[in-house]
Parts: C-alpha cells; structure tokens; sequence
C-alpha cells in the first residue's frame, strides 16, 4: 500500500523534513548520478532498503567510504554549505 510522509516522521521529526523542491534538486545532480551507476552503492542502497532494522546498518555502512561519499553528495545538494569568505563584487 501507498505510504505518505507522515506514516514515517513525528512532529519531532519535522526539523528533519526536505522540503520537495529540493528532493527534485536530487533527481538533476549529475554527480550523484555518476555515483548510483556503482555496482556496489546500488547494493547497498538496495539492502538498506530492504533491512529491517536500517539504523544499525546505516551506522555500520557510514564507515564505507563510498557510502559516505553518497551521503555528502546527498547533504551538499539538499543542503548547500553557507558561502564564507567570499569578497562582495
């Protein structure tokens, strides 16, 4: 059956919440495109998936360089680092 956000995050959670224009962000980021065309990230993708208890197998995958590597491309794209230190024109 269909699931919503809302079967899957709490109040407390919302903090949390991607707002879906920059979900979309995800889907254009060549980048992380070059990274799902890896045999083994999409294997890992695919057993976190099907995990049942996915929190003890996200904190062992956050050890694989190339999981983590996905993750940070994930987080710059949803969530840009600030620009610092950048001289005004």
């Amino acid at each position: 059956s269909a699931w919503s956000v809302s079967d899957i995050l709490t109040e407390d959670d919302e903090q949390d919440r991607v707002p879906l224009q920059k979900l979309e962000l995800l889907g254009e980021s060549e980048e992380l495109r070059g990274l799902l065309l890896n045999p083994h990230l999409q294997q890992l993708l695919l057993t976190i998936d099907q995990a049942e208890e996915k929190s003890s197998l996200m904190k062992k995958y956050m050890q694989e360089p190339l999981f983590v590597e996905f993750a940070d491309c994930c987080l710059r794209i949803v969530e840009p680092p600030e620009k610092e230190n950048i001289l005004p024109e």
